[in-house]
């Protein structure tokens, strides 16, 4: 049996309807469509809560149980508060300025970087430019816009200096020492 899947998903404010393996969801931010794969069935358990149940033979359904129910409880979550993933730019001179639907990036290169934000996600910036917080319904869209922003200047290990994802370790080598 799984320990993830068997786990009742907790709804607040968001309402829901289950027909067959389609999980309609409507919450303040977001609200969409949830398809089941065959041999897992959702309910409506009291409390306001949603369970998933698995007919599917243990030793390969264990995975796909607990997988689903994730990505359920991330939809879920998503449409009732959202996520959030903090940014932080280190660096001398380097910033992020928003630009119309966009954010423009001052990253020490020759030139700024302009990145077109997709849909459905918002990024606020501090007056330095340089802490940003992504929003977004969408779990998955969230981590990978913060994925192509640390791409654009990745943490260097000697000075520190790049773009760190909050609760991202730098590891910090030392520099050249002088021998006498």
């Amino acid at each position: 049996m799984s320990k993830i899947g068997r786990r009742p998903i907790g709804v607040n404010n968001v309402d829901i309807t289950i027909d067959g393996q389609n999980v309609s969801y409507k919450g303040k931010l977001d609200s969409g469509v949830y398809t089941l794969p065959a041999g897992i069935k959702a309910e409506l358990v009291d409390g306001g809560k949603v369970k998933l149940g698995s007919t599917l033979d243990p030793k390969d359904g264990n995975r796909i149980w607990g997988l689903h129910r994730a990505l359920l409880a991330n939809k879920l979550i998503g449409a009732s508060t959202g996520f959030v993933q903090n940014i932080k730019i280190v660096g001398l001179g380097y910033k992020g300025v928003l630009k119309g639907k966009g954010v423009e990036f001052s990253l020490g290169f020759s030139h700024k970087i302009d990145y077109e934000l997709p849909k459905g996600i918002t990024i606020e910036i501090d007056k330095t430019g340089q802490n940003l917080a992504v929003k977004g319904s969408d779990k998955e869209l969230v981590g990978s816009v913060c994925s192509h922003i640390r791409a654009m200047r990745p943490p260097e290990p000697y000075k520190g200096t790049g773009v760190i994802v909050a609760g991202e370790v730098i590891l910090r080598k030392a520099g050249k020492t002088k021998s006498s």
